[in-house]
């Protein structure tokens, strides 16, 4: 490198390190990071992408926004209330002050009175019982998969797990329920047909091998026409015949009938009709964290609680702090967009669609998670050209809209009100990005 190479007014790595606000940063961000930070700048700039000068703002202003997860926050504006790919259930206000209060050493497993080892997130299930007082007991697990290999595991073992064929459910990302249950050694054993199963199909299916019964709720699809299925009261009596459990595995979380979603299954409906374990997420309709739960019989829950496998898929205390806070608290997000106020709903989708001059067209929003597949939700949005989602996304805040028949559409739905003026704003951002002038679209 000669002595006139632009390279050599590049900041020295010590230099930009003892900068005043990348020393302030090193209270948020280790050292690693901003020392990754500052070398990829210095790169920048030696490959001739950044002028030398521009370095040192350039290292001020990186290390400034960067914080110490890669997670950003993001607005819900495509109608979708439990939205996998955005974490599935924003936590309540409440629920989120619990994680807080977890984040430090707390009695998560102990009686502080007697200073002995205590039975771990007894609030959490204590807040379960109450809200579901005909279940006899429940168990917290990480993940509503993982309470369904438990349940198999330990119920039928290396036996037979009797399900409809109906039920043989393949949820997102390629995951598939028949491949778990067979992963813990279990055998399934299939009955009746895809539309049709009848309680003699059960019936002649269950022997000696039988481990368990298993009724899925297929929660991301349905099977209309020529159909019929076999109810949890029926099931009851035949597994009641062989001495078999039952187990019910319901997926989207409500613990009671919801008259908004009249034909949702619901835990306590489930156990009335005689299901001895139900099973449901805890991100989901419920509108907690990342959970699995299981409820029912005393004595069927303290086998599971019992088996080794139980250790390695326990719920850590976040989760067990954030899900009793959901239960205790205010409603959470996710029942609040479920039953938004109609009127309201539209007033501000008319208030946004009014501030940027485009649109308001009708538009469903859905429950999403695999709850209530093709129940609508009816609402409104604001239609916006289609091109604009993506500098909705990659703005500032992230913005996810949906994108349908060549538009993008702003449903506010999931949006909490206060934040509808920072929304407003990012939508006028990313039209002046677009070249779309405001008012465009009419009002």
């Amino acid at each position: 490198m000669g002595k006139d190479d632009p390279r050599r007014l590049i900041p020295r790595t010590d230099r930009l390190l003892a900068h005043a606000e990348v020393r302030s940063a090193r209270a948020r961000l280790g050292d690693d990071v901003i020392r990754s930070i500052v070398r990829g700048i210095q790169d920048r700039a030696r490959s001739g992408e950044l002028a030398p000068g521009d370095v040192e703002p350039e290292v001020v202003a990186a290390v400034a926004s960067r914080a110490a997860t890669s997670l950003r926050p993001v607005l819900n504006a495509t109608g979708v209330i439990v939205h996998t790919n955005l974490g599935r259930a924003p936590l309540s206000e409440s629920a989120r002050k619990a994680l807080l209060t977890a984040a430090g050493y707390v009695d998560v497993e102990m009686d502080l009175a007697s200073g002995t080892r205590a039975r771990r997130g007894a609030g959490a299930r204590e807040a379960l019982l109450r809200a579901c007082p005909v279940a006899e007991d429940a168990l917290v697990v990480n993940n509503g998969a993982a309470a369904l290999l438990l349940a198999t595991t330990v119920l039928a073992g290396t036996g037979e797990v009797v399900i409809s064929r109906g039920e043989l459910v393949e949820i997102g990302a390629g995951f598939r329920l028949p491949e778990l249950i067979e992963s813990t050694g279990a055998r399934l054993r299939e009955v009746g047909t895809t539309n049709r199963t009848h309680l003699h199909d059960y019936e002649s299916a269950l022997g000696e091998q039988t481990g368990c019964l298993l009724k899925v709720h297929p929660s991301n699809f349905r099977v209309t026409g020529f159909t019929s299925g076999v109810g949890i009261s029926q099931l009851r009596s035949l597994a009641d015949g062989h001495r078999v459990p039952l187990v019910v595995d319901l997926g989207s979380g409500l613990l009671a009938p919801d008259p908004v979603l009249p034909d949702e299954p619901d835990v306590a409906s489930a156990l009335e009709s005689g299901a001895d374990v139900v099973i449901v997420s805890g991100d989901k309709l419920l509108g907690g964290p990342q959970a699995g739960l299981l409820l029912g019989r005393a004595e069927v829950i303290a086998r599971l609680a019992r088996h080794p496998l139980a250790r390695a898929l326990r719920a850590d205390k976040l989760a067990l702090a954030a899900l009793e806070a959901t239960i205790a608290g205010e409603a959470p997000p996710v029942t609040a967009a479920l039953h938004a106020d109609p009127a309201r709903l539209r007033e501000r989708t008319e208030a946004l669609a009014e501030a940027v001059g485009f649109p308001l067209v009708e538009h469903d929003g859905r429950v999403g998670g695999g709850g209530a597949p093709g129940v609508p939700l009816p609402g409104w949005a604001v239609r916006l050209p289609e091109d604009a989602a993506r500098l909705l996304r990659t703005g500032d805040p992230a913005v996810l809209p949906r994108v349908h028949g060549g538009a993008c559409l702003l449903d506010l739905r999931c949006i909490p009100e206060d934040e509808d003026g920072r929304l407003a704003d990012a939508v006028r951002s990313a039209l002046m990005r677009t070249g779309e002038p405001l008012g465009a679209g009419g009002a």
